[in-house]
């Protein structure tokens, strides 16, 4: 892993890497958008039979596996798992689920003046399509990451989708309760949630992360179906002045092994450390050529000049997943998608067990929004109520503001409840 400093001979290296990074974009989605638009098209036009073709012809399933996968084929896997692991997804899905409802924003209402009552009306969207990945690795914990925070809600109908399911994925889907569960995957997956065949109905929400194919399929069909986010390979830095050198490159080892488009960063001040950290982090990558091919294009350790220049490249970064020393770094921290405090947190955690969502915004969308979390699955619908006594008070400033920017009808819609309310202005 490179060490590259901000101050002295190479600094010209560690600046070009950080203004490309700064600056990144998922831009392997892009690639493949023409293929991505193709399928999206012909799924839109051809339904459930363009659908098998794709699958068939993609995944490699004959077109004669149903799509819907079968309950008791969920309920067999989650019998095979061991009782350990078992145990595990509960603690995990009960985790999830204690941290969602605590997210979820609750109804309100509020008097202005006398009279006029506004407020907050919560309601969770009817239907969502839940992706969950199975290429590289299986992973049953977005299956729990995306249809819980959904339950809690109140999604009234929750799909999940993925092409070619684990026994894992399949035991989490059976934990969770999901009542449709398709093996499909890819932006032919995608389309088929935004626009619905025969035997999908299209919902109004898809989350969950997929390859490129699938994030550029979600980009098409956002005008149409709304998305959580378009999320790319997986990002951590940890930005560390007294930090565990054994630790830090652990968390930086595992997030590399994710993709060889993953980037990977200590950002800290102190040679020592750097010098630590990137001993270790080679050592550890010597069996995993993705963490290495990652490491080689995204990956680095930059010496700052200062612990404030070290902060602002973490924030400048935006990070998917970030690491800090302590409680009080939270301060300047303005940037990241989840954040993990001190020594002991390590990021592996966050994604499995601990509750908060591990479907985060990765090419500097930290800038921009957090996670999924519930607030992804409901709708806050404003509500207002007005009573004589309010219209008096507050529709001359209302006929007013409408007057002044030339809408009279607005201004006379208004100016109908103040005369019957026996308001002055006329």
């Amino acid at each position: 892993m490179r060490v590259l400093s901000l101050k002295g001979r190479n600094s010209t290296e560690a600046e070009a890497l950080l203004a490309r990074l700064q600056n990144r974009s998922n831009a392997s989605y892009e690639r493949v958008m023409p293929v991505a638009q193709r399928i999206v098209a012909s799924v839109q036009k051809g339904g459930d039979a363009t659908l098998l073709r794709h699958r068939s012809k993609l995944d490699g399933l004959p077109v004669t596996v149903p799509l819907e996968v079968p309950f008791e084929e969920m309920e067999a896997a989650w019998q095979e798992m061991t009782p350990a692991l078992q145990a595990a997804m509960k603690l995990a899905a009960n985790n999830i689920r204690r941290f969602a409802e605590k997210q979820r924003p609750r109804d309100f209402s509020m008097r202005i003046v006398p009279g006029v009552m506004v407020g907050q009306k919560v309601i969770p969207l009817d239907s969502v399509g839940c992706y969950v990945p199975s290429g590289r690795y299986p992973l049953p914990s977005t299956m729990l990451m995306t249809v819980i925070p959904a339950q809690v809600a109140g999604v009234r109908r929750i799909i999940a989708v993925s092409p070619k399911p684990a026994r894992e994925t399949l035991a989490a889907a059976y934990l969770c309760g999901v009542a449709a569960f398709y093996r499909i995957g890819g932006a032919q997956a995608i389309a088929a949630l935004a626009y619905g065949t025969e035997s999908i109905a299209k919902v109004d929400k898809i989350v969950g992360p997929g390859n490129a194919y699938v994030t550029a399929a979600k980009k098409l069909v956002s005008f149409d179906c709304g998305i959580d986010m378009l999320a790319g390979p997986t990002e951590i830095v940890v930005a560390s002045e007294q930090g565990d050198p054994e630790g830090i490159a652990a968390d930086i080892a595992a997030q590399a092994e994710h993709d060889p488009d993953a980037m990977a960063m200590l950002v800290t001040s102190q040679r020592e450390l750097a010098r630590l950290v990137a001993a270790s982090v080679k050592e550890r990558v010597k069996s995993s050529a993705t963490a290495r091919e990652a490491l080689a294009a995204n990956g680095a350790v930059i010496v700052a000049k200062s612990v404030e220049q070290a902060r602002e490249i973490t924030n400048q970064l935006a990070p998917e997943h970030l690491t800090v020393d302590s409680v009080d770094d939270l301060a300047w921290v303005r940037n990241a998608g989840s954040v993990f405090v001190g020594p002991w947190s390590s990021q592996p955690l966050g994604d499995y067990v601990s509750g908060p969502n591990h479907t985060l915004p990765t090419n500097a969308v930290g800038r921009l929004r957090g996670g999924l979390s519930v607030m992804d699955y409901v709708k806050l619908v404003t509500v207002q109520e007005y009573k004589s006594e309010g219209v008096k008070k507050l529709g001359p400033a209302a006929m007013l503001l409408a007057e002044a920017e030339g809408l009279l009808a607005h201004a006379d819609a208004v100016r109908v409840r103040v005369k019957k309310a026996g308001g002055r202005r006329g």
